[in-house]
């Protein structure tokens, strides 16, 4: 006899529909095989249906069980099927009326005594499909996060038999409905203030600016003057999560199955530096995952030791940093990720790290220091806006008790300026000046004579790239944000110019 019901799979962070077939007929030797691509994780479901079914109270008998996964020219993977091929089983066997699998879709791993356990990406599922006009029945800890999609109804089921009893009509199930903010946790914000940095005045300064109009940072500076400490405090002077952004960030963290651990607060991404190219622009075997440039998306990558990542892996970030998304291409499909991030680097002046430092000599040769730094492509430097240099701290500094400004007033000033950017982008699809298209480049940052001849001036002395020059003037416009002014000034262009400390060196 055959049954059919509706499950789903994901592609990047979107979903399509899965109809799932399960014909059982009589046979001398019982059999069990499931088609239409399956991965290793989704052929050994046979074992654990089977035990399920079993430890629910059914029998099953000697039975030639035939399953297939539509479209069966896209390959399927990860355990999420076993429960709607067991309720296709149960259905054709008889103990579940037919008429009632049409209105739901369903998703969950199965334990071998029938609970159901979570399966990563119910919230992208719930979205992607919620035009279809049907209710999901999921595992509880997927329902809850599912139900943050407002366009269907999501059940909540703990175990197989729970399930068959509803379709059945005997009981009810949970119907789950949760708040997006309650979802992601709100009372679990980072403990850590910008107050708590000594000194650093001009780097945080530097700091200010970037996350005002989202641009790329490199800090610079020995070890020990506090660039961890300062890269750690960015995502405290963002401006707090709209609803649209909170969904996004769920979705991609829902494919890669770490909802369980995600807060309401902007990302702080900090992979090694052993990361592989697919570790952190996404990839990997089968289905492509997102990785750590997705992970960061609306928040703060953070890349220490810059200089040693391998090339091919600071290579990757190119497209990224450019696009503000990641494509990959495989043979028969092309999945897109978000990646609108920021991107701040923290690197030594040199190998040893004392480079300029008074109180301890450099042991590396120049032709050492050309090396380390050369390890950082042309290309990938004209991407990164800023070039800041952050000194030792001295010990008048680190001993002094005059308070330091806090997070929260530095984030006042950035969300007046990131207020200004979104009125001037009003119907364009970028919302900050560190994204403004070079055809509207001069629209939006008018400069009067003094800076432009001062701009000028630098480009003759320094050399710099058509890119960078380009990111010279974004940055002046958002330090003239900052102060409120329509058009770029000369000191707002002097200040944006010394933010190029590697073009000057």
């Amino acid at each position: 006899m055959l049954s059919k019901l509706l499950s789903a799979a994901l592609l990047g962070i979107k979903a399509y529909g899965v109809t799932i077939e399960v014909d059982v007929s009589n046979g001398e030797l019982p059999r069990f095989n499931i088609v239409g691509l399956p991965d290793v994780a989704i052929k050994e479901a046979r074992d654990r249906v089977k035990a399920a079914i079993k430890n629910s109270g059914f029998q099953m008998g000697s039975k030639v069980i035939t399953v297939n996964l539509a479209p069966a020219d896209i390959k399927k993977e990860g355990p999420s099927f076993d429960f709607p091929i067991a309720l296709g089983i149960l259905a054709s066997l008889g103990y579940v009326k037919k008429s009632r699998l049409d209105d739901f879709i369903f998703l969950g791993e199965l334990a071998l005594d029938g609970t159901l356990r979570s399966v990563p990406g119910s919230l992208p599922i719930a979205t992607s499909l919620a035009g279809l006009g049907k209710a999901l029945i999921l595992p509880a800890e997927s329902a809850r996060e599912a139900s943050v999609e407002e366009r269907v109804q999501v059940f909540s089921a703990q175990t197989l038999l729970e399930a068959v009893q509803f379709l059945n009509g005997e009981t009810q199930l949970d119907l789950v409905k949760v708040n997006i903010r309650n979802f992601l946790n709100p009372n679990s914000g980072l403990e850590v203030d910008f107050k708590e940095v000594k000194g650093q005045f001009s780097a945080k300064r530097a700091l200010e600016i970037a996350v005002s109009g989202a641009h790329h940072v490199l800090m610079i500076g020995p070890p020990g003057s506090g660039k961890s400490m300062l890269a750690k405090r960015v995502p405290t002077i963002w401006p707090e999560l709209e609803m649209e952004e909170a969904l996004e960030i769920t979705q991609i963290y829902s494919v890669a199955g770490l909802t369980k651990n995600f807060r309401l607060e902007r990302p702080f991404r900090s992979p090694h530096a052993s990361i592989s190219p697919q570790g952190l622009v996404g990839g990997g075997g089968g289905i492509p995952k997102p990785g750590e440039v997705s992970l960061a998306h609306h928040g703060v990558l953070f890349l220490d030791e810059f200089p040693e990542f391998r090339r091919d892996v600071l290579e990757s970030l190119r497209s990224p940093l450019e696009d503000r998304m990641i494509t990959l291409s495989r043979s028969k499909q092309r999945l897109s990720f978000p990646a609108n991030f920021m991107m701040i680097c923290a690197m030594n002046p040199c190998p040893c790290g004392n480079l300029g430092q008074r109180s301890k000599p450099c042991r590396c040769s120049s032709r050492q220091i050309e090396f380390y730094r050369g390890r950082i492509s042309g290309p990938l430097m004209d991407r990164i806006d800023i070039h800041l240099e952050v000194p030792a701290v001295k010990y008048d500094q680190l001993a002094s008790k005059i308070p330091a400004e806090s997070s929260a007033e530095i984030r006042q000033r950035v969300q007046k300026a990131r207020e200004i950017q979104k009125r001037r982008f009003r119907g364009l699809s970028y919302f900050s000046n560190a994204g403004i298209g070079e055809k509207h480049l001069r629209e939006f940052c008018p400069m009067e004579p003094g800076a432009e001849k001062l701009l000028e001036n630098a480009i003759t002395q320094l050399g710099i790239s058509a890119r960078s020059f380009s990111r010279i003037i974004k940055v002046s416009r958002t330090i003239a944000d900052l102060t409120q002014k329509e058009v770029i000034e000369q000191t707002h262009m002097a200040e944006a110019i010394q933010y190029r400390a590697l073009d000057r060196s």
